[in-house]
């Protein structure tokens, strides 16, 4: 992108930074809901909109163009989205040139329903679909409803510098996969993303450099299976007839990428997400081990203890071999944090099912997690075939169980840290307090210290003096 300006602005109570393309008149508001791959798409929109003549605004009240990106993951999301195009419309009313749009895995899932039955919108733009932007956004210029929401088996946006949005200059995304290919029956993704498809890892070591040289100190590898990454030249890896053929390919896998990565900007952490059991290799384990800039944090999602549930599921993996996934990273890096996604409630699921997804829960001692509880969705295999028959105040109860549980060993892990003395790198101010820092450390735990002569970006030693379940608590360390 050319002639770039980097400004600050203040939004709820923090500093952040966002990038402004000098020239530009026209003002964007962009929102996003979901996975951490919806800020990153949101950012690449930023970008091809900023050759536009957009620059990004937090104002909802003067903007051009309003876009939400959106997540359909569960019921609730899209009841959130809902409210926010309510707003929207309200807004509107008082500023009728403004245009409204809908990005992402909602807008892939609803397509023309958007349009055509709730009238809210004046774009559709699914997760493929987003260099046609341009195109798009004059036909509703022209006074057109405009939509685009075809999925792509090559689309990565690897030549896309994404804008970094409401970025403290600190941590930054790269996204290096889009869709999967997995099909677990509760999930929306494969039909809202589409198939898996991996990008060039010269285009992910360049974003990796120039987010060094613009001063970043972390970045995050994105994906919504980032084990399965594998680049051969191109398009999708199930066009492989066989193993076989793979092999013979001049292939980099996750392994090796993660350590390309780590090699080219030793200076900045590395994180990843989001994993699968099924894919995750002894491999990636050693590369974690190996390089210092690797943080030692895998977020693992199972959904269930259960082996039964997560045939079900069709997870492609069992209990059993999950448990010994867990040892091994317990072996190969002793230190490592690891994080769940859990669903409860899932279709046919028993107490005794439950229990066992408590039972794993005890011999993990997960450091934290994300909990829900099963919401169906539409156009999945579970809507169509599998009956919701766990009633609600069931799934609500064991929930309950789950969080309780999950907050007792996020405790125990962060008790762990206690007396000793962490690498923390500074994020920004305290929420609870502008006289305070705060930070994370390699494995993922929210610290908090009193100020000194430090800034943000920088990587200090903590001693760690007390904790709660969700945050270390402690004071500069100086030898």
């Amino acid at each position: 992108m050319a002639s770039e300006n980097i400004i600050e602005e203040k939004k709820q109570g923090q500093a952040l930074i966002t990038e402004k393309k000098a020239g530009n008149h026209k003002k964007l508001f962009i929102e996003s809901y979901g996975c951490q791959m919806n800020l990153n798409d949101s950012e690449i929109v930023a970008s091809i909109l900023a050759d536009e003549g957009f620059n990004t605004t937090h104002l909802l009240e003067e903007a051009d163009l309003v876009l939400v990106n959106t997540c359909s993951i569960r019921e609730k999301a899209e009841q959130t989205i809902r409210k926010r195009l309510q707003k929207y419309n309200r807004v509107k009313r008082i500023n009728p040139d403004m245009k409204i749009g809908v990005l992402g895995c909602m807008a892939e899932r609803l397509k023309t329903k958007f349009l055509e039955e709730e009238k809210m919108v004046d774009l559709v733009v699914g997760p493929d679909a987003y260099r046609d932007l341009p195109n798009l956004v004059k036909e509703i210029e022209s006074g057109k409803d405009a939509i685009n929401v075809i999925l792509s088996k090559e689309e990565t946006y690897g030549d896309v510098t994404p804008v970094r949005l409401n970025t403290n200059g600190v941590s930054a995304f790269i996204s290096i996969t889009r869709g999967c290919d997995n099909m677990c029956t509760f999930c929306v993704v494969p039909f809202t993303r589409g198939r898996e498809r991996s990008r060039d890892p010269k285009s992910i070591i360049d974003e990796a450099l120039d987010l060094r040289d613009k001063g970043y100190k972390e970045i995050t590898l994105l994906g919504q299976n980032v084990d399965s990454y594998l680049w051969y030249g191109g398009g999708l890896k199930k066009d492989f007839k066989n193993a076989s053929e793979i092999a013979q390919a001049t292939a980099v896998d996750f392994a090796k990428l993660l350590e390309m990565v780590a090699l080219a900007v030793p200076q900045i952490r590395i994180r990843f997400a989001t994993s699968n059991p099924q894919d995750m290799s002894i491999d990636v384990l050693h590369s974690m081990a190996k390089y210092d800039n690797i943080c030692k944090y895998i977020h693992l999602p199972v959904q269930t203890g259960s082996s039964r549930m997560l045939e079900r599921m069709n997870r492609q993996h069992t209990r059993e071999e999950y448990m010994t996934l867990i040892d091994n990273i317990r072996k190969i890096i002793p230190d490592c944090a690891i994080s769940q996604d859990m669903i409860t409630g899932f279709c046919g699921e028993t107490e005794e099912d439950h229990l066992q997804t408590l039972s794993l829960m005890e011999y993990v001692k997960y450091d934290f997690g994300f909990m829900f509880a099963y919401s169906e969705r539409p156009g999945t295999l579970a809507a169509k075939k599998m009956e919701d028959d766990v009633p609600l105040e069931t799934k609500k109860r064991r929930l309950s169980e789950i969080i309780h549980l999950q907050q007792k060993h996020g405790l125990f892990r962060m008790e762990q840290f206690v007396g000793k003395t962490v690498e923390i790198l500074i994020e920004g101010d305290s929420k609870k307090s502008s006289d305070q820092w705060m930070g994370r450390n390699s494995q993922n735990a929210v610290a908090v210290f009193p100020k000194s002569d430090e800034k943000v970006g920088d990587t200090v030693m903590v001693h760690i003096e007390d904790c709660t379940s969700a945050t270390l608590i402690g004071r500069r360390s100086f030898d």
